[in-house]
């Protein structure tokens, strides 16, 4: 599989296991998961052939590990605009996670913290690399640094998904350290 469709097929999968299952006739579970088999089909009707081994090949190769395959089902990992519960269980932070943005989304994060936005919850990376490739897709990067420890001290609630993203309802600017 090239790397052109290998991509092609992540990005649809993005689209449709986070965003926009009903626009090929998808129900996801309650946890975000549906049958291979119904997406693979739901796909096809919709016009986008995807093999099985297609579809493996992007889940096991994808660099962000954003699904996950569970015996004859998937899901995305995070990242859902849909009303899933991803039954993530509670975990303690490392000391300091890291946020990937933009300079011109400072003014308001200095104002506001960090919120979710349209997805369920603000995700912060475990390390400054990873964050600064997060930050990139949106233009030049600007990483924040994020008193994880405090926070988990003072009763916010982490999670963390299946590929290593931190996940909490929202990053108070208290707790947020800015670049000089």
């Amino acid at each position: 599989m090239d790397d052109r469709r290998t991509v092609k097929v992540s990005k649809y999968l993005s689209k449709h296991l986070r965003h926009q299952p009903e626009r090929i006739g998808l129900v996801l579970d309650p946890n975000g998961w549906v049958a291979i088999d119904d997406l693979l089909r739901a796909a096809a009707e919709h016009g986008v052939r995807i093999s099985r081994a297609e579809l493996e090949h992007v889940v096991a190769v994808n660099d962000k590990r954003r699904f996950t395959i569970d015996g004859e089902r998937i899901r995305a990992n995070q990242g859902h605009t849909v009303d899933v519960d991803l039954d993530l269980p509670t975990a303690v932070p490392p000391a300091y996670l890291y946020h990937g943005t933009t300079g011109r989304a400072l003014d308001a994060i200095r104002t506001e913290g960090l919120r979710p936005m349209a997805r369920h919850h603000v995700h912060l990376s475990p390390d400054r690399e990873t964050a600064t490739r997060v930050g990139a897709r949106r233009g030049r990067p600007v990483v924040l640094s994020v008193d994880a420890a405090a926070m988990h001290r003072d009763g916010h609630v982490f999670h963390v998904s299946a590929n290593g993203v931190w996940l909490t309802d929202a990053v108070p600017p208290a707790y947020l350290r800015f670049p000089d």
